[in-house]
């Protein structure tokens, strides 16, 4: 099955699931659905920063601070968060990413809106990322970071959802 196939839930405004459909679907009607976002450190406490597959079906190309993806039909987002990152991140063992806040994020009209579940998880585990996921990745000190945000000289193109999450956390790190 396509990722474009993919059942996932539709949800309204208040997070209440009110129907189902192709992942496809969703995208090209702008239906609200769920997603996870995981930052994740290795054992030194640097960030895990990937560049996407040209394939990915929304913001192909494009670095991001966090792995994640949607929640699939009937799946809760915390199981959503641990697959996710076990997946892309090619590991398994992984322990349960701890839960720091949700927002409504409005892609303005790439692919509707989707409520991104924000988590965090240390990766202590050798990583052999996910090739239809992660082009290329990294771990990366905060200082390093920081030289590639928007605004740096140095400044990479981000998936917009993962800089909005990033900047929420950085706002307020204890959300």
């Amino acid at each position: 099955m396509s990722a474009a196939e993919e059942m996932i839930d539709v949800v309204d405004e208040d997070d209440r699931v009110i129907g189902r459909a192709p992942r496809g679907e969703v995208y090209a009607r702008g239906l609200i659905h769920r997603c996870t976002f995981i930052r994740v450190r290795d054992a030194e406490g640097r960030l895990f920063v990937h560049r996407r597959t040209p394939t990915k079906l929304v913001y192909p190309s494009l670095y991001d601070l966090f792995v994640g993806g949607v929640v699939g039909a009937g799946e809760s987002y915390e199981d959503a968060a641990l697959r996710e990152a076990e997946e892309e991140l090619g590991v398994s063992g992984l322990p349960r990413p701890d839960f720091l806040f949700r927002f409504l994020y409005d892609s303005g009209g790439v692919a509707g809106k989707w409520w991104s579940s924000v988590y965090e998880v240390r990766c202590e585990l050798p990583v052999r990322p996910q090739a239809e996921e992660v082009a290329w990745y990294a771990f990366l000190t905060e200082e390093e970071l920081r030289e590639r945000l928007p605004g740096a000289p140095g400044a990479w193109e981000w998936v917009p959802d993962g800089l909005a999450a990033y900047e929420r956390l950085v706002a307020a790190p204890e959300a």
